[in-house]
């Protein structure tokens, strides 16, 4: 006897459990049509992971408005944009110094005209300015200064050529670097003036008492300087140097040298503080000779002659000198490096 097959109703599910198909159907245009009159709003789930970026933001990519997204906004940065411009940068690096500097005039200017000192005991400050104008129309300021830069600059040029190879040796040989190291840093304290009086015994008053006294005083800093960015190198770039197969030669100059910058410059630094130093003692104690004018000769000459003025005019000098290179040789040379590396911001 045959049976009735029953139709599907509209929304009633067939005996899988499946829609039927012109439910289906009938769904997908409503569906459509509401999409189109009313766009359907994200009900994802919150804690749902979140569909892959397309694979065309790649680094650099910006943002509609123009801007660089998260990291690659720091990495490729303009030092030199926005606020932080270069003179702006200058500006600010410039002031601070200038403003003291103004301040401690003023303040030795209203010391003298408030306790009115004897003049050979606390000269002012336009005393001292026209010893230095003194000096300059004699043209003795000319030449010691002159001098002075002359001296020191070769020094530390042969300075650099001697402790930058002894620093390299001491960092590839361990063994060399425990034995000689503790002499290396006790030749660091060691004041520089200690070794004019046997300098002036075995050269005798010529300028290679002076040379003397300035590789003793600069070459272990440097030697230490170099050392201490070496020990900051991390032991996988020497691995990879190996597995690239670079020699010990190449390991040391193209691999560490280049990761140790940063301490090696900051050995260069104080090298050339101890090169200053030690040159204005050892103008000052070896005097006559073939030894001509420099600086420390020029304070000497002042003392003897019991010229107050001249003294501290020559030794603001010195002062000034050292302040001037630091700043316009070795400050914008670290500021360059550590904003390579990436550890300096723009306006730093």
């Amino acid at each position: 006897m045959p049976t009735d097959k029953t139709l599907p109703t509209t929304g009633s599910p067939r005996e899988d459990g499946a829609p039927a198909p012109t439910e289906t159907k009938r769904g997908a245009l409503a569906g459509d049509r509401d999409e189109l009159s009313h766009p359907r709003e994200n009900t994802a789930s919150p804690l749902a992971p979140a569909a892959p970026r397309s694979l065309s933001v790649s680094k650099g990519a910006q943002r509609p408005h123009g801007e660089l997204e998260g990291l690659d906004r720091l990495q490729t940065a303009d030092p030199g944009s926005g606020s932080g411009s270069r003179s702006r940068e200058r500006l600010r690096a410039i002031l601070p110094p200038v403003g003291l500097l103004v301040l401690l005039l003023a303040a030795w200017q209203l010391y003298i005209v408030l306790a009115q000192p004897r003049p050979d005991r606390a000269p002012s400050p336009l005393q001292v300015l026209g010893a230095l104008g003194e000096a300059w129309q004699s043209g003795r300021l000319q030449e010691a200064v002159s001098t002075s830069l002359e001296r020191g600059g070769i020094g530390f040029v042969i300075a650099i050529a001697v402790g930058t190879p002894l620093g390299l040796l001491l960092a590839e040989w361990k063994l060399l670097r425990r034995a000689a190291g503790p002499l290396i840093s006790g030749l660091q304290v060691l004041p520089s003036v200690a070794w004019v009086p046997a300098a002036i015994i075995w050269f005798g008053l010529s300028d290679a008492t002076v040379y003397f006294v300035i590789l003793m005083g600069a070459i272990p800093s440097i030697v230490n300087g170099l050392l201490a960015g070496v020990d900051q190198v991390p032991p996988q770039l020497r691995r990879v140097g190996t597995v690239l197969g670079a020699n010990s030669f190449q390991a040391a100059t193209a691999i560490v040298l280049p990761a140790a910058l940063p301490g090696y410059l900051a050995g260069l630094k104080q090298g050339w503080a101890f090169s200053w130093r030690s040159l204005m003692a050892a103008e000052i104690i070896a005097t006559g000779g073939s030894i001509g004018l420099g600086l420390g000769a020029m304070l000497q000459q002042s003392r003897d002659l019991a010229d107050l003025p001249g003294v501290l005019a020559t030794i603001i000098l010195i002062l000034a000198i050292g302040i001037l290179i630091e700043l316009v040789l070795f400050a914008p040379l670290e500021r360059a490096v550590l904003r390579r590396r990436g550890l300096l911001l723009g306006g730093a």
